[in-house]
């Protein structure tokens, strides 16, 4: 049964039609109509079968998908955008990374770890937001008791100072107060025994904290102190397969810790994590993310057609694809994966995976595979409409992500309908002339347009800047009839 967490992320799905579901990736992709239907269908089946009786669930297997068209049409951003909707763990692979076992490189059975990585990091996040509040309150205490530490105790509990006098050592029932000025400094003064003094001052000096006076005050923190081996291996990345082996290490080894002197600013960072740590069940992260897993994880196989083609009785490269596609034959049909936190069941984990298939097609991956992926659905090319609409119509136009870098040196940045159109109708036409990058094109053809206007902008020279069809083609005429600038820089 899913626990009551993952249930929650479920039952959110409920409230999510096909409808919905395709409204909502509309405001972010142009077009693809086909492919978000599809996607809409197989998230709402998660939740049909969970709804399912427990006698046929598990018998019924996700819609894995195999998205076919160009580069630049959509079809990574459908898979993410589909992920972040239904809070799921979401990773991309490219196919062609991996390699047949018995050859050096990558094992399909990475992506599934990768995604528990995912899993866990997702799940920490939320526990993280949760507990934020209070992890924040516990620093603030923690960073007054390194400022002003509290007078020591005798063993019976009164507040008592040592004294030293001719070399004998005197009690005095005075207790020494730390007294802080406007400044933020903090002095010692010999009071009356009592703690009614000091909380008065501590109070002074957590006002100031808050107001971050004391930011650049230095201050000495305990932290965690690693072994070179291991330096060495989170600089450069474990070797594949490595990483399990030196985290066993890590943990049969004694935990060090070592003191540093750092300003109250990084020792808020320091300390937070701390008690972030403090306060988060890893344990229940874990199997929070390993029953998102494999309840709720889609894995986004990108470059599946280079893994295809004619199979091929000589051996070669034709041996180790179709090898390849045999490896990954059962992660997605359902097996065991075993990772760092634990086992891993793929049978319910959405595969979506994405091809142009210029030279093969799917039907030249092996028939078992094939079967794993029921759905087929074809991305159009964009064209000069698309393009138009893809600048003016989602929440994240490429028109609004500039514009906003531009305000933000006090500038603005406006297009007109025919200026847009023109970028559009360039952009078209060096996909038609050279090859075609969909959407990505209007990345390299806006950033080379507003080149020089975001160079100068800091000098504050430049107050509102307009892209009409006169500024296009002035800026990008001589690059776009030169074959060779244009292919180059666009």
């Amino acid at each position: 049964m899913p626990s009551n967490r993952t249930e929650q992320t479920l039952a959110r799905l409920a409230d999510l039609t096909p409808k919905q579901i395709v409204a909502e990736l509309d405001r972010y992709i142009v077009g693809q109509a086909d492919a978000k239907k599809a996607v809409a269908i197989a998230l709402r089946n998660r939740w049909r079968r969970q709804r399912a009786p427990e006698s046929i669930r598990e018998e019924i297997s996700p819609n894995n998908i195999i998205l076919i068209g160009p580069t630049g049409v959509g079809k990574t951003e459908i898979a993410r955008r589909l992920a972040k909707l239904a809070g799921a763990p979401f990773i991309k692979v490219e196919a062609s990374k991996f390699t047949e076992v018995g050859y050096v490189g990558r094992d399909v059975e990475g992506m599934v770890r990768d995604l528990v990585e995912s899993a866990i990091d997702m799940v920490r996040g939320e526990r993280e937001a949760e507990v934020e509040d209070l992890a924040n309150e516990r620093v603030d205490d923690r960073l007054l008791d390194l400022l002003l530490p509290p007078p020591p105790k005798s063993p019976d509990g009164a507040r008592k100072e040592v004294l030293e006098s001719n070399g004998s050592e005197e009690t005095d029932d005075t207790l020494g107060v730390f007294v802080v000025s406007g400044s933020g400094a903090v002095t010692k003064e010999r009071t009356d025994p009592g703690t009614e003094r000091y909380q008065r001052t501590r109070e002074k000096l957590r006002q100031l904290l808050l107001d971050g006076q004391l930011e650049t005050r230095e201050v000495e923190v305990e932290v965690p102190a690693t072994a070179p081996m291991f330096d060495m291996f989170a600089s450069q990345g474990a070797p594949e397969g490595m990483e399990n082996f030196t985290e066993m290490l890590q943990g049969m080894l004694p935990k060090r810790t070592k003191k540093r002197t750092v300003k109250v600013s990084e020792a808020r960072r320091v300390l937070f994590e701390q008690e972030l740590e403090k306060l988060i069940d890893l344990e229940d992260v874990t199997a929070d993310a390993l029953e998102r897993v494999e309840k709720l994880g889609i894995i986004f196989l990108d470059e599946i057609d280079k893994i295809a083609g004619e199979r091929s009785q000589m051996g070669g490269p034709d041996v180790s694809r179709e090898g390849v596609q045999r490896d990954l034959l059962p992660i997605v049909e359902g097996s065991n994966v075993q990772t760092k936190y634990g086992m891993v069941k793929t049978d319910h984990v959405l595969f979506i995976a994405a091809g142009a298939f210029h030279v093969s097609k799917p039907s030249d991956l092996i028939p078992e595979l094939q079967g794993r992926f029921p759905i087929r659905v074809e991305l159009k090319p964009l064209t000069e409409r698309d393009f138009v609409r893809i600048m003016t119509e989602p929440e994240n136009a490429l028109t609004k992500q500039y514009a906003a870098l531009v305000s933000a040196d006090g500038a603005s940045l406006d297009f007109t309908e025919e200026g847009i159109r023109e970028i559009a109708r360039l952009a078209a036409q060096v996909n038609e002339r050279m090859e075609n990058i969909g959407a990505r094109r209007l990345h390299t053809v806006m950033t080379t347009l507003l080149e020089e206007v975001l160079y100068a902008l800091p000098d504050g020279t430049i107050g509102r800047v307009v892209v009409d069809p006169e500024m296009v083609r002035e800026r990008l005429k001589s690059i776009a009839e030169d074959e060779d600038l244009r292919k180059y820089i666009l």
